[in-house]
């Protein structure tokens, strides 16, 4: 995350913590965490906001289970506060800033045969079962800290234009995630490797009018984060980092060249990554993927809505074998997402 000319970048410990909440109507605050173990072919994502000015969070839970099934739950709990990550049965505690993090489940999942099902929500928590889910994960950090929040030079907050704001402030770390997932009676010891991140200020979905997000991981010393980002009316911007010898190699340019199937979500794709030390090759193909979507009327009246297609993802590169998500968002304008008419 590059900081704007005249601007630098603040990061502090105090910054895995809550920020004070802002006026926007929008301000939204969460924190997102991915696991894969490779060993036990289980996989998943958890992500918990605060937008106590809209009177609600956000909570969502996704697990990739070995045999292809997915287990997904949603929710918007009341919230007027930011004093805590804690909802829809879903808690946050940070146990040692820029380090240690633990994340708690305890609610239901619907767990879906066919994931694809989840393109009609309504229609498929109704016709698939649902289970008590249990989860606890400490996640540790394997790399610096990326990322931070823009200010002035003399540390002053920068002002935004909030309906146009995705975030104020962003942080990235790849992770080791430990502990169990059980849902209904099938228990899971983890033991994995993942990222994490954490956002502040204020949000909307329909911000970006498309992105490609490629969090991996190889091993505890290879790692990598690979995005491409469209905002509306600007080119494409690439960017990401690579984790070697326990530092980060910022990423100057990337390409992703997606195939996608019948339902046009991401099958496989080839990504074309850059640094100043070297270039990287990596072939993606998604192992189990369930697509999810985001609605909100404008001021005008007008509905929008942004596609989210979240993969459990295998990965190749330099002859080692990782994993971890293929996630490709999309704002849906006559019916079509936007990055596949552009050729992403």
């Amino acid at each position: 995350m590059a900081s704007p000319s005249g601007y630098k970048l603040r990061l502090e410990p105090e910054d895995d913590y809550l920020h004070p909440l802002e006026e926007a109507e929008n301000f939204n605050e969460s924190m997102y965490f991915n696991v894969f173990d490779r060993n036990r072919g289980i996989g998943g994502w958890f992500r918990i906001a605060n937008r106590p000015n809209e009177g609600k969070g956000e909570m969502t839970c996704c697990i990739y289970l070995p045999d292809g099934r997915i287990g997904f739950m949603f929710a918007r709990p009341e919230r007027h506060d930011n004093d805590a990550l804690d909802g829809g049965g879903m808690r946050v505690d940070v146990v040692e800033p820029l380090q240690r993090l633990d994340v708690t489940y305890s609610g239901k999942l619907c767990v879906l045969d066919n994931p694809q099902e989840m393109a009609e929500p309504a229609k498929a928590f109704k016709n698939n079962p649902i289970v008590r889910a249990d989860i606890k994960l400490a996640f540790e950090g394997l790399s610096p800290m990326f990322g931070g929040e823009p200010v002035n030079e003399d540390g002053s907050r920068i002002e935004q234009d909030a309906g146009n704001s995705f975030a104020r402030g962003h942080t990235e770390q790849h992770t080791r995630g430990h502990g169990y997932i059980q849902v209904g009676d099938e228990r899971f010891e983890i033991d994995g490797l993942g990222l994490r991140d954490h956002s502040w200020g204020p949000r909307y979905w329909q911000a970006i009018y498309w992105y490609r997000w490629l969090p991996m991981n190889f091993s505890e010393d290879f790692a990598m984060m690979v995005s491409i980002t469209c905002r509306p009316g600007e080119e494409p911007r690439a960017g990401g980092m690579v984790l070697r010898d326990g530092e980060y190699v910022m990423i100057k340019d990337a390409r992703i060249e997606s195939v996608y199937d019948d339902n046009q979500c991401q099958e496989t794709f080839k990504v074309w990554a850059k640094t100043d030390e070297r270039e990287y090759e990596v072939d993606g193909k998604v192992m189990s993927l369930i697509p999810l979507r985001n609605r909100r009327r404008s001021p005008d009246g007008e509905d929008l809505m942004t596609r989210i297609t979240e993969g459990m993802t295998e990965f190749r590169c330099d002859g080692q074998t990782g994993y971890g998500l293929s996630e490709y968002l999309d704002q849906v304008v006559d019916g079509e997402p936007v990055g596949l008419q552009a050729g992403h």
